[in-house]
């Protein structure tokens, strides 16, 4: 498989899963301090970093850079959480 399709595809996944937290938030499905959600951002932004690192999108790479790092903290702060409940 060419590469850049490769690295097109990872992106639209990332896309998608961004999409998709936000979906399952807006319709309270998830709550957005849930670990499923936070996952979901982890990967769908870690998808799309690559992609954008990849065709030289730099401001992309800020933004999914940071909404990584909003995601492990939050991620953290669950487990936290749930050690104390637990």
């Amino acid at each position: 498989m060419n590469h850049n399709l490769l690295v097109n595809l990872t992106g639209w996944l990332g896309a998608l899963m961004l999409l998709l937290a936000y979906l399952l938030v807006s319709s309270r499905r998830l709550a957005g301090d849930s670990l499923a959600y936070q996952l979901l951002n982890l990967a769908g932004s870690g998808c799309l970093l690559w992609n954008a690192y990849h065709f030289g999108a730099y401001p992309s790479v800020g933004v999914n850079s940071i909404w990584i790092v909003i995601a492990l903290f939050t991620i953290i702060k669950i487990g936290s959480r749930n050690q104390r409940e637990g």
